[in-house]
C-alpha cells in the first residue's frame, strides 16, 4: 500500500500491477478565484498551417543506391515470395535481414514488454509494427537523424524525422541508439536502421534548427541525416494524434504510474485533479548562469505555480519530480498536504519519473526538454517558466519560446534579479 509521511512524503512497498486500470483522468472543477497572475506567453508567430503538408509534390528524383544495398534488396525481391502466411511481405523479412545484422533482431526480443500470446504482434516487434506495414524504402532516398541527447532530446529527434520524412515523401529509418532508449518506453514504429549498414552509406548531413522552417519542406539529397537537437510543436503538432501514438507506453509502464497515482491522498482522500510537476537542475545548475545568461526555477516560481492550480481545481495532488529531491524538498511547501515527493532522482534511469507525469491530469514544468515532452504527452493544463534568461543570452539564438510551448500554455515569468547580478 501507498500513503503519505508526516510531511506530505511518499512510502511505497510494492508498484507492480497485475491488472489494466482505466487511466486516472478527472474532469476538472470550474476555477475558483482569480489566482497569482501568470506572465504573459510570448506571442506565437506559427500557425499549424504554416508546418502541415502541401503545396506541390516534394518527392525528389529518383537516384541510386549504394550497389551492394541495392544488390541485396533487388536480389531478396526476386527470390521471397510476395507475402508470407500470416500477412507480412515476403521480402520484408528479406529486407529486414540485410539491414538490420542477426544480433540486433535478437535484442530485441529482451524489451521489457513482449507481446502478449495471441494478440497478433509479431514476436520481433520490427515486422509487425503497429499500425500498417512499414513501406520498403524505395530508390529515391532514405531519412534518419542524429541520437544525442537524453530521453527529452531524443524523443524531439524521433518526432521531428517521423514528420519531415513524411512532409518529404521519404522512407524514415531510425539509429539504433535511438531503438535501445525509446523502444523499452515507447511503442515506437519506424524501423532501425543498424550502425553497419549505415556506415556504407553516403549520408548528407542537414542541420535543422530548433524550429520549423520553411525550406524543411523541400529538403534535398537522396540520403538525408538531420542533425541538431529540434524540439518544437511547430515540426509535428499538425500530426498530433500520430506522435502521440508513437510515444504510448507500453503496458507495464503505464500500469506502474497508475497504481502508484491510484494509492495516494489528500487529506485521507483520493485526489481530484493530479498535477505532474518536473524540477529540472542537474548540471543546469552552472550551465544556466555560466553559459546561458539566465536563471532556474526557484521557490517563489514554484509557489506561483502551484497556487495557480489550487486556485482553480478542488484538491489537486502535486506529483514532484526531480533529478534534485533534496532541493525540492527544501523549497517547496508541503504544509498543506497536497505535494508528493515522488521523484527517483537519477537522470539516468527516466522511465518511472516520465510516466508518473504523463499519467496525472495537468503539468508543471521548470526547464528542459524532459518536461516539455512530459506535457505535450500528458495534455491538460501547463504552466512552465519564461523569461528565463537576459536578454543578450545566447540561447536566444538557437531556442525560441514560441516554438517551444504550445500557445495555450500558461508561462510564469522567472526572477532574474540572480542573473542580472552575476552579469554585473
Amino acid at each position: 500500500m501507498l500513503s503519505l509521511g508526516p510531511c506530505g512524503d511518499l512510502q511505497r512497498d510494492c508498484l507492480l500491477s497485475s491488472q489494466a486500470p482505466s487511466r486516472l483522468r478527472m474532469n476538472p472543477v470550474p476555477p475558483r478565484g482569480n489566482g497569482p497572475q501568470p506572465a504573459t506567453p510570448p506571442r506565437t508567430v506559427w500557425d499549424v498551417r504554416d508546418v502541415a503538408p502541401g503545396g506541390p509534390e516534394t518527392r525528389q528524383p529518383r537516384a541510386r543506391w549504394p550497389r551492394r544495398l541495392k544488390t541485396a534488396i533487388t536480389r531478396d525481391c526476386v527470390l521471397c515470395p510476395p507475402c508470407s502466411p500470416d500477412g507480412i511481405p515476403g521480402h520484408l523479412p528479406f529486407l529486414l535481414y540485410h539491414l538490420l545484422p542477426l544480433h540486433h533482431l535478437r535484442g530485441v526480443h529482451h524489451l521489457p514488454l513482449p507481446p502478449a500470446p495471441g494478440s497478433g504482434a509479431h514476436p520481433l516487434g520490427l515486422l509487425r509494427p503497429r499500425g500498417p506495414a512499414p513501406q520498403i524504402p524505395a530508390p529515391g532516398g532514405v531519412f534518419t537523424i542524429n541520437s544525442k541527447g537524453r530521453l527529452g532530446n531524443q524523443m524531439g529527434e524521433y518526432a521531428t524525422l517521423y514528420a519531415l520524412a513524411k512532409m518529404n515523401g521519404r522512407p524514415a529509418f531510425i539509429p539504433a541508439e535511438m531503438h535501445s532508449t525509446l523502444a523499452p518506453i515507447f511503442r515506437i514504429t519506424l524501423p532501425v536502421l543498424h550502425g553497419t549498414t549505415a556506415s556504407s552509406i553516403p549520408w548528407q548531413n542537414y542541420p535543422l534548427n530548433d524550429w520549423m522552417e520553411e525550406e524543411y519542406r523541400h529538403i534535398p539529397g537522396e540520403y538525408v541525416r538531420l542533425t541538431g537537437y529540434p524540439c518544437s510543436w511547430t515540426f509535428y503538432h499538425h500530426l498530433r494524434n500520430e506522435i502521440l501514438r508513437e510515444f504510448t507506453l507500453h503496458d507495464h509502464v503505464r500500469e506502474e504510474a497508475q497504481k502508484f497515482l491510484r494509492g495516494l491522498q489528500v487529506n485521507g482522500r483520493q485526489p481530484g485533479t493530479f498535477v505532474g510537476v518536473h524540477v529540472r537542475r542537474g548540471d543546469y545548475v552552472q550551465v544556466m548562469p555560466n553559459v546561458w545568461k539566465g536563471v532556474l526555477a526557484d521557490r517563489g516560481y514554484l509557489r506561483q505555480a502551484l497556487d495557480w492550480f489550487r486556485a482553480r481545481y478542488h484538491a489537486p495532488l502535486f506529483v514532484i519530480t526531480s533529478d534534485d529531491m533534496s532541493w525540492c524538498r527544501q523549497n517547496i511547501n508541503g504544509s498543506l498536504r497536497d505535494v508528493v515527493f515522488a521523484g527517483n532522482g537519477l537522470q539516468g534511469s527516466p522511465t518511472r519519473d516520465f510516466a508518473l507525469l504523463t499519467q496525472c491530469n495537468h503539468s508543471i514544468i521548470t526547464v528542459g526538454t524532459f518536461g516539455i515532452w512530459a506535457a505535450y504527452l500528458a495534455g491538460g493544463a501547463t504552466v512552465y517558466l519564461a523569461n528565463f534568461t537576459l536578454p543578450d543570452s545566447p540561447l536566444q539564438w538557437i531556442f525560441k519560446p514560441q516554438a517551444a510551448f504550445l500557445p495555450e500554455w500558461v508561462g510564469i515569468a522567472a526572477d532574474l534579479g540572480q542573473a542580472r547580478e552575476n552579469g554585473l
